[in-house]
């Protein structure tokens, strides 16, 4: 048994924990497919450097599903994959169900191995997706598909093909909550055999969820069961969805729904997502560094009520700016712009949004102070990576925070 990465050892995290067993091969090429008898790539790895040449492949996803002996709750989607997934831990568990979230939010979901469950919720990536055969969750929760890792796919088809293969070995026993009101996702009804469960903003549905107000109702095909959203903790109407979707697979599961609820004004998500971190005289600062795509920023504008100063930019992933425009028209006073995609940013926004340019994070943030009256937002959601001042987006995000903390305790003071 071989364990190989192109990465020189000392860049490695727990690299001497593998047993005697297994040679480890760092800072070199990778060895060829064909000298083993299976391989389990990273999902990092592009498909294309071991499928031509591999006997047989096994994602850690499929591993999983393979190795534990209870059903599986299986969340994919662009955007709010990691918050649904932890939620529907919690509903889960609300309900008396024992349960564990795993996967591509951080927890490999081969330690759920071995553990004490009645149900594993994975949130799985289309990366990890690419490496599927058997795998077939119970219920597959599909939540939106906006343009994303078109580097790594090539296409938006190409990306939404990978996603949809969540749906393909499910049978009639299985169900797909899937989101009504994404154009993407409503036709992947006729890509399961199983139930599908429609979620949808905007009208009732005979089986799924739709929001009323400030509610959430649920159909089962036999009765409308109403659930009360307002006391949910985390920020923006996208939050909503993401709790009405985690419902609906709650009821897919057939597990007691105002149980599960019961979780919710207790459910205080994950950071740098939609985290309201400072309050300053009526303004609300809000961390979603996690937003690294058009797609999640959109949403995350459209979120809020009241006006919004949005802060956004770092490096530009190669993805259409052109969707911030009309919720950028619609709710943004001012967008503080920076990083290197600042430029880019700025010629994609239409005319009748102020923009200004932001040397620093911290210096948006100062500004933002300065423009934000009672009432708005000032809100950080990038659209963007973080890899041009950051490591990563939770760097960025503890970055926004400590600016929004030194600027309301200062300008909260006055």
């Amino acid at each position: 048994m071989v364990a190989a990465d192109e990465r020189p050892a000392d860049a490695l995290a727990h690299i001497d924990e593998f047993g005697p067993g297994i040679t480890v091969r760092c800072g070199e090429a990778l060895p060829d497919a064909t000298d083993f008898d299976l391989v389990v790539p990273s999902p990092g790895i592009p498909r294309e450097r071991y499928a031509a040449r591999a006997r047989q492949v096994c994602g850690d996803i499929e591993l999983t599903y393979r190795a534990i002996q209870v059903p599986v709750v299986a969340v994919t989607g662009t955007n709010g994959k990691s918050t649904t997934t932890v939620l529907l831990q919690a509903l889960l568990e609300s309900a008396g169900l024992r349960a564990a979230a795993a996967g591509n939010l951080g927890e490999p979901s081969l330690s759920l191995v071995g553990k004490p469950l009645d149900i594993a919720v994975l949130e799985v990536s289309s990366f990890q997706l690419e490496a599927v055969d058997l795998f077939r969750p119970a219920v597959a929760v599909v939540l939106n598909i906006t343009p994303d890792h078109l580097d790594r796919h090539g296409s938006l088809h190409a990306y939404t093909e990978a996603k949809a293969r969540i749906l393909e070995a499910q049978t009639a026993t299985d169900a797909a909550v899937l989101n009504a009101d994404d154009p993407l996702v409503r036709p992947f009804a006729e890509r399961t055999a199983g139930r599908v469960f429609f979620f949808s903003r905007q009208q009732p549905q005979e089986q799924g969820a739709w929001i009323e107000g400030g509610d959430v109702l649920l159909n089962d095909g036999r009765q409308v069961r109403r659930v009360g959203l307002r006391d949910l903790p985390l920020a923006g109407h996208h939050n909503r969805d993401n709790a009405a979707m985690a419902l609906c697979a709650v009821l897919a599961l057939g597990a007691d729904i105002d149980q599960a609820a019961a979780a919710l004004p207790r459910f205080r998500g994950l950071p740098h997502r939609a985290e309201v971190v400072a309050e300053m005289n009526g303004v609300r600062f809000i961390d979603d560094s996690k937003a690294t795509n058009p797609g999640a920023a959109a949403r995350a504008l459209e979120g809020h009520d009241g006006r919004v100063v949005w802060i956004a930019g770092g490096r530009d992933k190669g993805l259409d700016f052109a969707p911030l425009g009309p919720p950028a028209s619609r709710y943004v006073r001012t967008a503080l712009l920076i990083g290197e995609a600042a430029g880019a940013l700025d010629a994609s926004l239409p005319a009748d949004v102020a923009r200004e340019r932001c040397a620093t994070l911290e210096d948006a943030v100062t500004r933002a102070g300065d423009l934000a009256e009672s009432g708005d937002v000032v809100l950080l959601a990038p659209a963007c990576a973080s890899f041009d001042q950051f490591r990563d987006f939770a760097e960025r995000g503890l970055a926004f925070q400590r600016a929004a903390a030194a600027v309301s305790k200062v300008r909260g003071a006055r």
